[in-house]
């Protein structure tokens, strides 16, 4: 059996580039949200003209589709992930291009009948509607409020959830920047976490849940973490998943 030690060591040397989340395979479990994203995407995908996908990460859910519209674009802040999504796009003549999480989309104005974004790390919602053609969709699947809150509260202690992430705050500001909110869909999912390991992966890869994380600082929580997951079988936690679809309006 792995110590505790050698689970923090394997956890650290994961490399965190892209969104490929097959390592965790046996060491931590989500539950997948009823409205299948993905094939929602492929649908949304094979009936534009002109797409962009906002903060693709590596373009691993992106490159899923079956086709893809004549035009396609993608977004990235993390310079690591901009070449893997140049390679997992290729096939595609995708152009993917450097942009901050909330800076200025780099493309002209009514550019895209489709703007897409899976779990967004902030929506630039005036710049969404910037960019779509009038009549033009926006389809997310974003992170809601409150999510893995439980891991992050085991860590840091009750932390307050974060508001802008709220169903109501999201329709607000879709339809404040001139956008109308055509679904809205939400959903608390189950994870487990079933070692230290897949803990430690999890919060390098997905940085929001515990901010500034690393094992040095937070040793001793991990120590009780990991012995909590010893004694009484997998951590369990909850994320918390939005699906919003928007429409700029033609008029």
């Amino acid at each position: 059996m792995s110590t505790f030690e050698d689970l923090l060591a394997e956890g650290e040397a994961v490399p965190t580039q892209g969104w490929d989340f097959s390592w965790f395979a046996g060491r931590a479990t989500e539950q997948r949200p009823s409205w299948r994203y993905a094939e929602l995407l492929a649908d949304r995908m094979s009936k534009a003209e002109a797409a962009l996908d906002i903060q693709t990460g590596g373009g691993e859910v992106l490159a899923s589709v079956p086709a893809a519209p004549p035009v396609l674009a993608a977004t990235e802040s993390w310079p690591p992930n901009l070449e893997i999504a140049r390679r997992n796009l290729a096939r595609f003549g995708a152009t993917v291009v450097h942009a901050g999480d909330a800076a200025d989309l780099p493309f002209p104005s009514a550019h895209f009948d489709l703007v897409v974004s899976r779990h967004p790390v902030t929506t630039r919602w005036d710049e969404v509607h910037r960019v779509l053609r009038p009549g033009g969709a926006y389809l997310s699947q974003a992170v809601g409020d409150g999510s893995v809150r439980e891991l992050t509260d085991f860590l840091m202690g009750p932390q307050p959830v974060d508001p802008t992430r709220s169903p109501f705050t999201t329709v607000s500001a879709a339809e404040a920047a001139g956008l109308d909110v055509v679904d809205l869909r939400q959903e608390t999912l189950r994870m487990e976490f079933h070692d230290i390991a897949a803990v430690v992966h999890f919060l390098r890869k997905v940085i929001w849940i515990v901010p500034g994380f690393t094992v040095d600082a937070y040793r001793d929580r991990l120590a009780s973490l990991h012995d909590f997951i010893e004694r009484h079988g997998p951590f369990v936690a909850h994320s918390n998943r939005l699906l919003i679809e928007a429409r700029r309006p033609r008029g």
